[in-house]
C-alpha cells in the first residue's frame, strides 16, 4: 500500500512538474512571439495573455487583441481570443473567437459578427507549426463595412475544412448556407430582383497547391502563393438556378490562371440574362453568346441545361470560344 501511495504521489508531483514547465514554456514562447513582431514594425498588443486549465489543459486566453502587418495593410482586432489544447495531446488545438470582431484591409474595414466561430486543428509536432488538418465552423454570419453598416453579407452556417495530401498540396472543403447578399452586390447580380433573397446552397471541393507550405511564415513573413487549383465540384443553387463546375488550372507566379473549368448550367437563359442585366457580359454580344450557348445546349441534349468550358489563356476568359473579359489575379496579400 505503501509503495502504490508514493508511486501516486510521485506521478502526480510529475504531471503537475510538466503543466508548470509546458505552461512556461508557452509563456515564453507567446511572449517571444509578440515581441518578435513588434521589433518588425508590426502593432501586436494584448491586454492579459493567461494559461489556465491544471491539470488537464493548456487554455490560453488572450484579451483586447490587436494585430496589424504594414506590409499587407491587414489588421485584426478582437476583444479576446482562446487557444484550448489538451496537456497530453498539445498538437491539437481548439480556436475560439469573440461574437465580434474587427478585420481591417488597405481598402476597408468590416465589422464580423457570429455565434459560436471556432476551429479545430491538428498541427504537425515541429517548430513551424504547420497545420496538417484544420475545420472551422460559424453559425449567424454577419460582415457589415463599418462605415456602411446597411451594407451587411450573412450567413445562416459556414463550414471551412482543410487538410494537407502532401507537400504543399492541400483539400479544401466549403459549405455555406442561407448566403445574403449585401444591397450593392445583390443589385449588381440581380440588378431586377427576379431571384431570391437568399443564396440557398454553395459547397466547394478543390485541391489547392500552393509555392510553400502554411505554416508560421504565412503570418510572420508572407503568405503562400498557389501553384494549381483542382476543382473536383462546385455547386451554388440561388432560386430556380442551378450552377456546376469542375476542372483544373495552373496558376503562374504573376498569378494568372491557365485552364479550363466546364461549367454546368440548368436554367442557364435565365444566367446569361442576369449576367447581362449585371454587365458581365456585353450587351453587344449578347445576342451572339446566347445563340452559341443555344447550339451548345442542344448537341447535349438539353436545350436548358448547358454544359460548356470556362477557359483561362493569356489572361483572358472565354465561354466556349467567346473571349468575355479578362482572367482574375490569384495572389494572396
Amino acid at each position: 500500500m505503501r509503495f502504490l501511495l508514493a508511486v501516486i504521489v510521485i506521478a502526480a508531483l510529475g504531471w503537475s512538474g510538466y503543466w508548470f514547465i509546458g505552461q512556461n514554456g508557452l509563456q515564453r514562447g507567446y511572449s517571444a512571439w509578440f515581441e518578435a513582431r513588434r521589433a518588425e514594425g508590426w502593432v501586436a498588443d494584448t491586454s492579459d495573455l493567461r494559461i489556465q486549465g491544471f491539470p488537464n489543459r493548456f487554455d490560453t486566453g488572450l484579451s483586447n487583441l490587436v494585430l496589424a502587418d504594414p506590409d499587407t495593410g491587414l489588421a485584426w482586432e478582437a476583444p479576446f481570443f482562446q487557444i484550448l489544447a489538451l496537456s497530453y495531446q498539445p498538437n491539437h488545438v481548439i480556436a475560439v473567437w469573440p461574437d465580434t470582431q474587427l478585420i481591417a484591409t488597405p481598402i476597408e474595414k468590416f465589422r464580423i459578427k457570429s455565434r459560436d466561430m471556432r476551429a479545430s486543428l491538428r498541427i504537425a509536432p515541429n517548430s513551424r507549426l504547420t497545420p496538417e488538418r484544420a475545420t472551422l465552423t460559424a453559425e449567424f454570419l454577419r460582415i457589415t463595412p463599418e462605415a456602411r453598416s446597411d451594407e451587411t453579407t450573412a450567413l445562416t452556417a459556414l463550414t471551412l475544412a482543410a487538410e494537407r495530401q502532401q507537400d504543399a498540396t492541400y483539400r479544401l472543403g466549403l459549405s455555406a448556407e442561407g448566403l445574403t447578399l449585401s444591397p450593392p452586390w445583390r443589385k449588381q447580380l440581380d440588378p431586377q430582383g427576379l431571384l431570391p433573397t437568399q443564396i440557398s446552397g454553395l459547397h466547394a471541393d478543390l485541391t489547392v497547391s500552393f509555392d510553400k507550405l502554411w505554416d508560421r511564415s504565412a503570418i510572420e513573413q508572407a503568405r503562400p502563393q498557389p501553384t494549381a487549383i483542382k476543382v473536383r465540384l462546385a455547386d451554388a443553387k440561388w432560386g430556380q438556378l442551378h450552377l456546376q463546375a469542375a476542372g483544373e488550372v495552373s496558376v503562374t507566379p504573376e498569378g494568372v490562371p491557365e485552364g479550363e473549368i466546364t461549367l454546368k448550367a440548368r436554367n442557364w437563359r435565365e444566367i446569361l440574362g442576369i449576367a447581362a442585366q449585371s454587365g458581365a457580359v456585353p450587351e453587344t454580344l449578347l445576342g451572339t453568346i446566347e445563340s452559341g450557348l443555344a447550339l451548345i445546349a442542344q448537341i447535349s441534349g438539353n436545350p436548358n441545361t448547358l454544359d460548356v468550358p470556362l477557359s483561362f489563356r493569356n489572361g483572358r476568359i472565354l465561354l466556349g470560344p467567346i473571349p468575355i473579359g479578362p482572367a482574375p489575379l490569384l495572389h494572396l496579400r
